[in-house]
């Protein structure tokens, strides 16, 4: 039985969210993922916030995780109407406030829904600085990528020295 709860919300998810993205399949996107930890003002915000700007007014669409920190930084920059959200439940975390009441908030149960929204709808990859949540889907865009199971596409490793261990 749980199987089939388990194949039942993914197959959920996926029609939901395939319905919010659909008329918007001819604008280019970009996902960005990063911190939520960090506060408005950080300069890591700043650059987040100023990278969705600049990608908006090259006519791109912003694809973040709708929570606080980076995400929050690249919906402001490139505004709500130029923002979609994938948004995760999880426990520990108060629901999400930003684009709370925009239908291109999409809200996920599993990971791996929300993942391949995240690379299947964008036209590049930002990863911003960020914790374990933000490395894993970096390893997870590389080993798409890697291995043909996503388009080719840029990934952008913004954030002073920050990636240069990882690199």
């Amino acid at each position: 039985i749980l199987d089939l709860k388990v194949v039942s919300r993914t197959m959920y998810e996926f029609r939901y969210a395939a319905r919010v993205f659909k008329p918007y399949r001819s604008i280019r996107k970009v996902s960005s993922f990063g911190s939520a930890r960090a506060p408005d003002g950080e300069p890591h915000y700043k650059m987040a916030a100023d990278f969705g700007h600049q990608m908006a007014d090259q006519g791109f669409m912003a694809i973040t995780g709708a929570a606080s920190g980076i995400m929050k930084a690249g919906i402001d920059g490139a505004g709500e109407e130029n923002s979609f959200g994938v948004n995760i439940i999880l426990p520990f975390e108060s629901p999400t406030v930003v684009m709370q009441d925009d239908p291109k908030l999409v809200t996920f149960h599993f990971f791996f829904t929300r993942k391949i929204f995240f690379v299947m709808e964008a036209d590049a990859i930002t990863l911003f600085p960020g914790g374990f949540g933000t490395q894993d889907e970096g390893f997870e865009v590389l080993t798409l990528l890697q291995t043909g199971k996503a388009q080719p596409m840029p990934l952008v490793l913004p954030g002073d020295n920050f990636w240069e261990s990882w690199d």
